[in-house]
């Protein structure tokens, strides 16, 4: 590095020459991949994004002027010139960075972001305080990388255009590539629309020809000839209709053109939209030949693109999921897959490549996703809808008006239940337990192997009606292979103190009933298969003869089944002796691994024994 090495805020590249730009966008694209090769990221987009990061941070006075990153993971360039280069060397790692923008951690952040189309509705509440305030900074909107599927950036456009504020949305547009025989065209266009020469005329005439019939003959003739000289594959009126003034596209990884475009925009009032085309991947090969394992690629080879990440030795839970998935698709006719843009990561494209038809990919748009499947599932479909834990948050009303009340049979598969790991605050599965439950007629499965993962779905599918939820864990399985029967059941006998879980924590009470064995104690593990309906019985049972409780969750403390299970032995009257429920609290969770953070949040086997102990031995 020559140039990245001395930057330390973006004040440091404001005198930088185009020449110069170019250079430090390509020791940026370097340093994110020699970081990442070691130490895993999100590649492909942040690689993608750098001229922008690049020419916002030269072109406006951050942080006092306001950058929202949509899908936080094209924010690597950002992070690196806001003064955390160094920091970078550990991002997503446990006490280093975020992967994502997060306010806590730089002034530079000025919104956080991860999940995704949050940015121009939260960018359009900036531009309006900041105009309640009287000030005069500007907000700038960064969304792509299929953020702008979702339904929420389009409410945020429609408002931001009546709204008539003073922003700027850059559309990070990485899925197609610029016509090389139209792009003069769009560049000049470009260049002559944002000129301040043209705009400062345009607005005198405007205002001398008043709002009068003249004016709107004008504008008419305008829109006309704009739609005569522009071919038809290049006309966007979309963004005009909703109120936005449209700038492109142009080269969004031409940081010259970026940053004299970003310059003349400045200038201009009102909502804007500049459409930017880039290579998602853009320097590296590899990343832009296959965009979509590039995403999140592992650790990789600098030199030969060659992925070097340890390649799990077991299955994991998703393929599970998608060969059972398409197994039962292949018994019944009415089966379909539905998922938010996560068909590789929750393995449904093992269905989609072998029946295309009977699978629907709706994009970002979980609420989509879920109201689209009531629809099927009023039709006499089974819709089997696959979506991160943490992803369904966002369409909990649909889960309610449009499949509780409605009482429909969906399948929904609730994936990346629990802790995720460098991912962090903004993915870890830790609230549905609680808030599915609030779901009327909601029933809620925990397989705790793959075997119990193959039955559940077999049996939502084939057995139950209404709403359904099969959550279980991204990975693999641990030591507990087997299928469980009924509803809630002892799976090892005790007498001194009852261990309860669910899910894949059933790993740690066995794990735990052992370690307690060796000193004497006697544990009885209970294994809770489905939370609603819980079955109690068997548990109050156990109760009433070990007169103690541990049970281990790996989700917040509301909503949780301790305090169920704790509320349900004071109505049967059960008089405990000790009760510890254990659990992740809050649910605010920071980065770092699996076990990591198990640890650091007493969830992990050792921190359990302790606990154990105390309560068999009389400390609390």
């Amino acid at each position: 590095m020559t140039l990245l090495e001395h930057i330390n805020s973006p004040e440091d590249i404001k005198s930088f020459s185009p020449a110069q730009l170019r250079t430090l966008c390509e020791e940026l694209r370097q340093y994110i991949l020699s970081c990442c090769s070691v130490n895993p990221g999100h590649v492909g987009s942040s690689l993608g994004a750098v001229e922008i990061a690049v020419a916002i941070h030269k072109v406006f006075d951050t942080p006092a002027d306001k950058v929202v990153w949509d899908v936080g993971h094209q924010a690597y360039a950002h992070k690196i010139l806001t003064g955390r280069r160094e920091a970078f060397v550990n991002n997503r790692k446990a006490g280093g960075i975020s992967g994502f923008p997060k306010m806590s951690e730089s002034p530079y952040d000025s919104f956080g972001a991860g999940h995704s189309s949050t940015s121009i509705s939260a960018a359009l509440g900036m531009a309006a305080a900041e105009r309640l305030k009287g000030g005069k900074n500007h907000v700038v909107a960064v969304i792509g990388d299929g953020a702008m599927t979702g339904g929420l950036a389009f409410e945020g456009l429609n408002n931001a255009g009546a709204s008539k504020a003073d922003l700027l949305v850059i559309f990070n547009d990485n899925g197609i590539s610029i016509d090389k025989d139209t792009g003069g065209l769009h560049n000049y266009l470009v260049k002559l629309t944002t000129s301040s020469e043209y705009n400062r005329i345009k607005s005198s005439v405007w205002k001398r020809l008043g709002k009068g019939r003249t004016r709107a003959f004008i504008q008419s003739v305008v829109k006309t000839l704009k739609r005569a000289v522009i071919p038809e594959k290049d006309k966007v009126n979309f963004f005009d209709s909703l109120g936005f003034r449209y700038f492109g596209p142009i080269d969004g990884n031409n940081v010259e053109t970026l940053t004299e475009t970003l310059s003349r925009l400045k200038e201009i009032p009102g909502p804007k939209l500049l459409h930017v085309i880039t290579t998602k991947g853009k320097g590296f090969e590899a990343a832009e030949a296959d965009p979509t394992v590039w995403h999140a690629p592992g650790t990789f080879d600098l030199d030969t693109g060659k992925r070097t990440g340890k390649k799990p030795a077991n299955a994991k839970y998703q393929e599970v999921f998608g060969q059972t998935l398409l197994e039962l698709a292949g018994q019944r006719s009415d089966i379909v897959g539905v998922t938010p843009a996560m068909a590789t990561g929750c393995s449904m494209d093992i269905m989609m490549k072998a029946i295309p038809e009977r699978v629907f990919d709706v994009g970002i748009a979980e609420q989509h996703a879920v109201s689209m499947a009531a629809g099927m599932a009023k039709q006499g479909i089974v819709p089997v809808v696959a979506i991160y834990s943490s992803f369904l948050q966002r369409a909990y009303d649909m889960l309610i008006h449009d499949v509780s009340l409605l009482n429909l049979h969906i399948v929904f598969c609730v994936d990346r239940a629990g802790l995720v790991g460098s991912d962090g605050e903004t993915h870890h599965g830790v609230f549905d337990v609680s808030y599915l439950q609030s779901v009327p007629g909601m029933q809620i499965l925990c397989p705790s192997s793959f075997a119990e993962l193959e039955a559940m779905l077999e049996y939502a599918v084939n057995e139950l009606d209404g709403p359904v939820a099969i959550r279980y864990p991204r990975g693999g399985e641990g030591i507990y292979n087997k299928v469980g029967e009924g509803f809630t059941q002892c799976i090892k006998q005790g007498e001194d103190i009852s261990l309860a879980a669910y899910g894949t924590m059933i790993n740690e009470m066995l794990e735990l009933s052992e370690k307690l064995s060796a000193d004497g104690i006697s544990a009885e593990v209970i294994k809770i298969n489905q939370i609603t309906p819980l079955d109690t019985d068997i548990i109050t049972q156990s109760l009433k003869k070990t007169g103690r409780l541990l049970i281990a969750e790996d989700v917040c403390n509301s909503g949780c089944m301790g305090n169920a299970i704790l509320a349900e032995a004071e109505y049967e009257r059960i008089s405990l002796r000790g009760a510890s429920i254990c659990n992740l609290e809050g649910g605010i969770v920071s980065h770092g691994t699996v076990d990591e953070l198990m640890r650091d949040c007493g969830l992990d086997t050792e921190s359990l024994y302790k606990k154990a102990i105390d309560l068999v031995r009389g400390a609390m």
